[in-house]
Parts: C-alpha cells; structure tokens; sequence
C-alpha cells in the first residue's frame, strides 16, 4: 500500500506547525504538501506550472483546506476541485476556524467530503490528527481512481 500524499492548504504558518506538529506525535507520517494560497492549491492538483511533473508531485489522496485563504479562496478552490472529472474523486475535508453555517452549507453543497472546526488547544488538535489518520487515511475506502 502507498504512503497517502496530503495537501494541506492553509496559509497561517503557526496552523501550518500546528497541524504538522500534531501529525508527527500522532505518529501520521504521510507526506505532506503545502500549498498557502487557493492559486498555488489549485496549481498543484491540476498539475500547472511549477507542479507539471506527475512524478514528482502526484495527485494527492487527501486534501486538508482552510477556508479563509488570500486571493482564490477554499470555497473556490473546493468548486474548481469538485466539478473537474481529474479532481472530483479526491477527499476533501475543510479544517478551518470558521464556525459559519453559511459556510458547512456552502462546503456540503459543493460536495465536500467532511467539514472539521480547528481546535483552538494542542491536545484537542491531536484528537483531530488522529482521526484523520484512522479514518481517512486507514479505514476509509477512497474512491476508484481511473
């Protein structure tokens, strides 16, 4: 079975640690991608510029997107994300501080696949991280991938 790739899209360096962090003592060592903006995110899934080479930059298995992002915006980057037939397959789940309504039902609506409120303390994050290690990437079936 293959190390599970994450894209972790999030621009706030101390989530950035934080989440890295929490992944570590929680022992996920997947490897993990950054991408801080919403134009970087969507440059990497669907492969343009610096991130053309497949082999070097495969689709990811997961996508972690913070909603609250400069410029193109996690909404947007979930749409592009969901009604493109390359990427629609691809987990996603929302980890933001947003408590909105507004947006879970914009999220669910554009067919994300789960929506996480951050945990404002470490030790809750760490019960965060380890659920998305035994869920998505351990228990869950993903998708058939063409």
């Amino acid at each position: 079975m293959k190390n599970a790739i994450i894209l972790l899209v999030e621009d706030k360096m101390m989530d950035i640690e934080l989440t890295l962090d929490s992944f570590r003592q929680v022992g996920l060592t997947n490897h993990v991608e950054i991408a801080k903006t919403g134009e970087r995110a969507l440059d990497y899934v669907f492969g343009n510029g610096p991130f053309s080479d497949r082999e070097a930059f495969p689709l990811p298995d997961l996508v972690l997107l913070d909603l609250k992002l400069p410029g193109i915006s996690g909404h947007e980057v979930l749409q592009e994300m969901k009604k493109s037939e390359l990427t629609k397959r691809i987990p996603v789940v929302v980890l933001t501080s947003s408590r909105e309504e507004g947006d879970r039902a914009i999220c669910y609506d554009s067919g994300v696949n789960s929506f996480l409120v951050k945990p404002v303390n470490f030790e809750e994050f760490l019960v965060v991280a380890r659920a998305i290690g035994d869920y998505w990437l351990t228990i869950n079936v993903g998708p058939p991938f063409e």
